[in-house]
């Protein structure tokens, strides 16, 4: 239910990462698109360098990183990329969203404000939820779930530094499903195909991937306890839920994300 109740609700953040309106507003500070997407999401820690980007984004190329942090601050502050990405969502968003938004808004509000009760280990988190409340509905949702979203993905880090699994390995997992592309979530990433390909054969050494590059039942049960763990870690946020309002939640929210993702607004997902 806990996975349920995040992916219901996923697209009103996650879109913000492919936003023409969002790159069209970095862009006009001087920002290419992964220098955006970086100085974007990170702001909110403040004008940090680059290996507070590396250690909380996880996943990424730390060259991609290096590159792109801290050069952005001297192109623009955190507090101008904050009002940046809050102008580009509600563009983007006011495309699909309704205007009534008062009961959503309501319980997504009061598991956000929950996970704020909960700061300890999650840094990346920690920085969004010192933000003030937007007044604008449409903007409430979207804090409300980039606050879910925050709190669910430091939990998700945890998990996999708990399973020895780093940024690289956690992608050639992903990809080993069957679920994903590796071509998309590697360059998207930054990593070289060499590098690719050295991790998919350490992780064949370690017996989590087999000769298809699929997952093996070893490399099944890590990837599903790396899952599990990051549900339990993220469950907190919604016991502040009744179980008929978590039922009600998913309700919701449910079209909103479809409305999200068949409008286009997140590639690859209709």
């Amino acid at each position: 239910m806990i996975r349920t109740l995040f992916r219901s609700l996923e697209a009103v953040h996650g879109m913000i990462y492919f936003s023409p309106e969002a790159e069209a507003r970095y862009a006009g500070v001087g920002l290419d698109r992964p220098g955006g997407y970086f100085a974007s999401r990170a702001a909110a820690l403040g004008a940090v360098g680059a290996e507070v980007v590396i250690a909380t984004f996880y996943n990424f190329n730390p060259e991609i990183v290096r590159a792109r942090i801290p050069q952005a601050w001297e192109k623009v502050t955190p507090e101008r990329m904050l009002e940046l990405r809050w102008e580009a969502a509600d563009e983007a968003l006011a495309k699909v969203l309704p205007d009534d938004l008062k009961e959503i808004n309501g319980l997504a509000r009061r598991a956000a404000e929950r996970s704020t009760e909960m700061l300890h280990g999650r840094p990346l988190f920690a920085a969004h939820a010192r933000l003030d409340w937007p007044e604008e509905p449409r903007l409430q949702l979207f804090h409300a779930q980039t606050l879910l979203r925050e709190f669910r993905g430091d939990g998700h880090l945890a998990a996999l530094l708990r399973h020895n699994i780093t940024g690289i390995e956690a992608l050639v997992l992903h990809v080993a499903t069957g679920d994903y592309p590796a071509d998309v979530l590697r360059k998207t990433r930054a990593w070289s195909q060499e590098q690719w390909d050295a991790t998919v054969g350490d992780l064949q050494d370690r017996g989590l991937v087999g000769e298809d590059q699929l997952l093996t039942e070893q490399g099944r049960e890590l990837r599903q306890g790396i899952e599990d763990d990051t549900d339990r870690m993220a469950a907190p946020a919604y016991d502040v839920l009744s179980d008929e309002e978590k039922q009600r939640f998913v309700e919701l929210a449910a079209p909103l994300g479809k409305a999200v993702v068949e409008a286009g607004m997140i590639p690859g997902r209709r």
